[in-house]
């Protein structure tokens, strides 16, 4: 017979890993509330660490506790009235009002040069002296020649009287009167002809004399003396720049040309200055010249240009500078400065200061700017504060501080009178304590004296 088999029993569960299951949901638990505290004290810093009387002024409800942050120190301007110019800025390009190229007007050697590279002349000063030989020997030819035909002409008409003399007693044929009469008629026209031709090479001649056409500055020379000149040459003797006046072309906005155009129409003479690349330096002033006739279809504008006198020279030409014309002046125009004005998801606002130290948001509407103000159109008056500085932080009805407020005044009040409880232990410090005046300081000095003395006995 088989021996009976041993009852089995079922497998007992080990007891350590519910231990672990247990531990660790103790240790999240634990995890989760010190990262609520810490979360908690970030958010909720003490209010003061001095002492407990601190603390309590913060529960109170001071300046320092949890139920108001402290008040934020602004900056403040009061709104001004003043001229706005409404002005129109662009870069431009200095160009001489004429340029001329001298170039000889007949062909010879050059004498002489009488000018300075980068000199000023005048129109009609001589520059250049082409040997003038050839010019008047064509002269005296082309005189003489007239001479000689006018004599001719002067014998022919004498002769022609002579014969209307006879004519008129029937001596002579008609034939030979009409005759010597166009005889007359042809050396008028030959004489005629002479003294064009005297007066062109009288006309060559002088131009043997090469004049500066302009006035202007002459730039550097082109040739050199002994050097065959011709009228041909393209780069002549030198060149003129014209600098007084002079001009400078720059590009107005399209949007912006009926403002121009409706100025000019008035009559109005448009004040422009120029300055340099930097737009710190004011180097003339002038005025409004023309405007083209059509839009650039690429860049969106139109040329216009400005005149200046130049008197001082500071404008060269294809000179790079910045042009600031000066369409119309705005009369008491009420002005703040730029970081006064802020924009909202509603439009432009400003922070208006009251006079109890809190701030009251105003909906405005700007207007004309200029570098460091802007102008309000409406919703501010003139003499009213508004925050410059530090307006981030605030919100409508908040407190401020400003710059000049004593700030010992705030913390005096915080405690009460001058003689709060920190100024009280301190009086009870010294009382405790040795005394702080000089009778004191003796009766101390009297009682060690006493202890010595006995000790001696």
């Amino acid at each position: 017979m088989s021996s009976p088999s041993a009852p089995t029993t079922p497998p007992v569960k080990p007891r350590h890993s519910r231990r672990a299951r247990i531990v660790g949901a103790i240790i999240a638990v634990l995890a989760m509330i010190g990262l609520g505290w810490l979360a908690w004290h970030l958010t909720h810093p003490a209010t003061d660490a001095a002492g407990p009387s601190a603390s309590g002024q913060g529960r109170a409800g001071g300046p320092g506790g949890r139920r108001g942050a402290p008040p934020s120190t602004v900056g403040v301007a009061a709104a001004e009235k003043a001229d706005l110019p409404v002005t129109m800025d662009a870069l431009g390009t200095v160009t001489a009002a004429a340029t001329t190229t001298v170039r000889p007007q007949v062909s010879g050697i050059l004498q002489k040069v009488l000018f300075k590279e980068g000199q000023m002349v005048k129109a009609g000063q001589v520059l250049a002296q082409i040997d003038p030989r050839q010019f008047e020997m064509a002269l005296l030819q082309a005189t003489g020649q007239r001479q000689r035909d006018e004599a001719q002409l002067e014998n022919a008409r004498l002769t022609l009287e002579r014969y209307r003399t006879l004519l008129s007693q029937d001596s002579i044929a008609r034939q030979d009167v009409d005759t010597q009469a166009a005889l007359v008629k042809q050396l008028e026209g030959t004489v005629m002809t002479d003294r064009a031709s005297e007066g062109t090479a009288r006309l060559n001649l002088g131009y043997t004399k090469v004049l500066a056409p302009i006035t202007g500055r002459v730039g550097l020379r082109a040739v050199d003396v002994g050097n065959l000149v011709n009228s041909s040459d393209a780069a002549g003797i030198a060149v003129i720049t014209q600098l007084s006046p002079i001009d400078v072309e720059f590009s107005i906005p399209q949007d912006q040309v009926p403002d121009v155009m409706a100025r000019v129409h008035e009559g109005a003479a448009l004040p422009a200055v120029a300055f340099d690349r930097t737009r710190t330096t004011q180097l003339e002033t002038g005025r409004f010249a023309a405007l083209d006739n059509q839009v650039d279809t690429q860049t969106g504008t139109v040329r216009a240009k400005a005149r200046f006198d130049n008197a001082k020279n500071a404008l060269f030409p294809s000179q790079f500078v910045n042009v600031r014309l000066e369409l119309r002046t705005i009369r008491d125009a009420v002005m703040v400065p730029v970081t006064a004005l802020r924009h909202g998801s509603k439009g432009d606002y400003v922070y208006v200061l009251n006079q109890d130290r809190t701030v009251s948001l105003r909906p405005v509407t700007r207007g004309q700017a200029t570098v460091d103000k802007v102008q309000i159109a409406t919703g501010l008056a003139a003499g009213e504060k508004v925050i410059t500085e530090g307006a981030d932080r605030l919100k409508d009805g908040a407190k401020v501080v400003l710059p000049g407020d004593n700030p010992g005044a705030g913390r005096r009040g915080q405690g009460g009178e001058a003689g709060g409880p920190g100024e009280r232990r301190h009086r009870r410090v010294q009382t405790d304590g040795a005394p702080a005046d000089g009778a004191g300081a003796e009766g101390s000095g009297e009682r060690r004296r006493n202890r010595q003395a006995e000790k001696a006995q």
